[in-house]
C-alpha cells in the first residue's frame, strides 16, 4: 500500500515537472508555512507605518486642497504682478548737428523768403518768435537751410527721420549691449509722416530685427504720443513675460512747413523744432537692477467728442490750399478742461489721503461760504505732496505758465520745462524726455523720487503718467555740452533789445530790410 502511494506521488511529480517550463518548487516545510501565517495575522511594524503614512498623505491632500488652491492662486497672482511692471532701461535724446541750428536772425530770413507774407505778418511772426521763450540754438530741418521750405520733397521727410533713427537707436543699443534681434516689441510714433512701407518697417529692415517682433506704427497722436506708446507697452507687459521693447518718438517737420499767411497756422513754424528720442523698456525681473524708472500710474483723457476741443488743434488747408497746422483761440480753454479732467483721475491714485481730505474739506468750506471772503482764490490741490518732480510738455511759454499757475508750481518746478523750451524748442511728443534729461543732468533725480509727466495732444487729449526713480541718476546726456550754462541769467531774446517795436516800446526802431519785397 505504501509502495503504491509512493509510486503515484512520484508519477504525479514527474508529470508536473515536464508539463511546466518553470523550475520545480521545493516543498514548503511546516515552519515556513507557519511563519507566513503569523506575518499575515500580525504584519511587521514597517508595513503598518507605511500604510499609515500613505493614508495620512491622502487625508492631507483631500482636506488641505481647499486651503492649498487659494494659496497657489495668490502665488500666481503675485508672480504675474511682478512680471507686469514696466521699467525704463535707458533713453537717448537726439541732438542734430550744429549746421541745423535756427537762430532768430535766420528765422527772419526764412520769413522774408515767404512771398505770401506782408509787412504786418512779418512783424507779427517776429514778435511771436522773440516772445515764445525759444532760444538761439534750436534745430530745424535741413531743407529750410537749403531754401526749399516752399517745395519739400518726400525724401526730405524720410532723410530727417533716418538721421534721427540712426543716431539715437545706434547709441542706445550699443550703450546697453543689446542686439536688435533681442527686441521683442517696437513702437514708433511719428504723427505727421505716413509712408509705405511704414517707418517701423523701415527700422526692422535696417536693423534686421526678428520676424516675430510685435510692431506698432502710430500716427496722428500729436504731442501726447509718448504716453500713448507707453500705455501700449504697459498692456503688452501685463500679458507677456520677459519682453524688451524699443519706443521711438519724434516729429517730421520737413513735409509740414507752412508757407501761407494764415496767422493761426504759421505760428507752428515758430514753435516746433526738430528732435526725437529712443527709449528702451522691459518687464524682465532680471534687469530690474539696471532700470532707471518704474511706471506706477498712467491716465489718458480724450475730449474728441467736444467739437470745440476737437477743432482747437487740427491740420488743414488754408484758403489758398496750403496745408498747415491750425492753432485756434480756443486751444487754452480746451487744454485747461482736459488737464482738469486728467488730474481728477490721477490725483486719487498718486496723492496721500491727508492731502485729498484737506482739499475736499477746503473745497466744501469754500462752496458753503463758511468764513470765506469775496475774491478769495479757490483751493488748489498740492501735487507736490505725492510728486517730487513734474515733466511738462514744452508746448510753449503760455502752456508752461498756465499749467504752473493751475498746479501752483514754483519756478524751481517749472525750470526744466522752461530751459528745455529755450534750448530745444517744442519737439512734440519727445519733449518730455528732454525735460527729464534736464532733471537728470542737474542731478535732481534720486532713488525713490516720483516723477509726473503731463502731455497734451491734438484731438484734444491730455495724458499723464507717474514714474518712480529706481536709482540715483546723474548722466548729462543730451545736455552735456550746455548744462553748466543753464539756467541763463535771462531768457529775453536778444532781438528784443535791438528792436524795441517788438513790444510796442519804440516803433521807430522797426527796420525793414532793403531787399524785402511787400507782396
Amino acid at each position: 500500500m505504501h509502495a503504491q502511494l509512493d509510486s503515484s506521488f512520484l508519477y504525479v511529480d514527474f508529470q508536473l515537472d515536464f508539463s511546466s517550463t518553470k523550475k520545480p518548487r521545493t516543498p514548503k516545510c511546516a515552519t515556513y508555512q507557519k511563519k507566513k501565517y503569523i506575518e499575515k495575522e500580525n504584519p511587521p511594524l514597517f508595513s503598518f507605518l507605511h500604510y499609515s503614512l500613505v493614508m495620512d498623505l491622502i487625508s492631507i491632500l483631500l482636506y488641505g486642497l481647499p486651503l492649498f488652491f487659494p494659496l497657489y492662486l495668490i502665488w500666481k497672482i503675485i508672480d504675474r504682478k511682478r512680471h507686469q511692471y514696466c521699467y525704463v532701461l535707458d533713453y537717448e535724446c537726439h541732438k542734430p548737428t550744429d549746421d541745423r541750428k535756427l537762430s532768430t536772425r535766420f528765422s527772419g530770413e526764412v520769413i522774408r523768403r515767404n512771398k505770401h507774407l506782408g509787412l504786418n505778418e512779418y512783424k507779427f511772426l517776429l514778435k511771436a518768435i522773440v516772445s515764445s521763450g525759444i532760444g538761439e540754438q534750436t534745430y530745424a530741418p535741413r531743407m529750410v537751410f537749403h531754401g526749399r521750405e516752399a517745395c519739400p520733397t518726400y525724401e526730405d521727410g524720410i532723410e530727417e527721420m533716418d538721421e534721427f533713427f540712426h543716431d539715437t537707436i545706434d547709441k542706445i543699443l550699443k550703450r546697453n549691449k543689446i542686439s536688435p534681434s533681442e527686441i521683442d516689441v517696437l513702437v514708433v510714433n511719428i504723427s505727421m509722416l505716413a509712408c509705405v512701407p511704414s517707418l517701423s518697417s523701415r527700422l526692422i529692415n535696417y536693423y534686421k530685427m526678428r520676424e516675430d517682433i510685435k510692431v506698432y506704427n502710430i500716427t496722428g497722436m500729436g504731442c501726447s504720443a509718448s504716453v500713448i506708446s507707453i500705455n501700449i507697452l504697459q498692456n503688452i507687459f501685463k500679458n507677456e513675460k520677459n519682453k524688451v521693447a524699443l519706443m521711438v518718438t519724434s516729429e517730421s517737420l520737413s513735409p509740414n512747413w507752412y508757407i501761407g499767411n494764415d496767422r493761426s497756422m504759421i505760428l507752428a513754424n515758430c514753435l516746433f523744432r526738430s528732435g526725437g528720442c529712443a527709449v528702451l523698456l522691459t518687464n524682465k525681473l532680471a534687469w530690474k537692477d539696471k532700470a532707471m524708472l518704474k511706471l506706477k500710474q498712467l491716465v489718458r483723457v480724450h475730449h474728441g467728442a467736444n467739437d470745440e476741443a476737437y477743432d482747437s488743434c487740427v491740420q488743414k488747408e488754408d484758403d489758398q490750399g496750403n496745408i498747415g497746422f491750425h492753432l485756434d483761440k480756443t486751444l487754452p480753454k480746451a487744454a485747461t478742461r482736459a488737464l482738469v479732467d486728467n488730474l481728477k483721475q490721477i490725483a486719487p491714485l498718486i496723492l496721500p489721503v491727508r492731502e485729498l481730505l484737506r482739499f475736499a474739506i477746503a473745497s466744501f468750506v469754500k462752496k458753503m461760504n463758511w468764513g470765506s471772503t469775496k475774491g478769495e482764490p479757490k483751493p488748489v490741490i498740492n501735487f507736490k505732496t505725492g510728486v517730487d518732480h513734474i515733466c511738462l510738455h514744452t508746448g510753449g511759454k503760455a502752456v508752461i505758465d498756465g499749467v504752473g499757475a493751475s498746479l501752483n508750481l514754483s519756478e524751481y518746478d517749472l525750470e526744466p520745462a522752461r530751459m528745455t523750451l529755450h534750448r530745444f524748442g517744442n519737439t512734440s511728443a519727445c519733449s518730455l524726455w528732454y525735460v527729464l534729461g534736464y532733471m537728470e543732468a542737474k542731478k535732481r533725480l534720486k532713488r525713490g523720487d516720483k516723477v509726473l509727466m503731463i502731455s497734451f495732444g491734438a484731438g484734444f487729449k491730455c495724458n499723464s503718467c507717474l514714474w518712480e526713480v529706481l536709482r540715483d541718476l546723474g548722466d548729462e546726456n543730451v545736455w552735456k555740452d550746455c548744462i553748466d550754462t543753464y539756467p541763463p541769467n535771462t531768457l529775453v531774446n536778444p532781438f528784443v533789445e535791438k528792436f524795441g517795436w517788438l513790444h510796442g516800446e519804440d516803433p521807430d526802431t522797426f527796420y525793414v530790410p532793403d531787399d524785402y519785397v511787400i507782396p
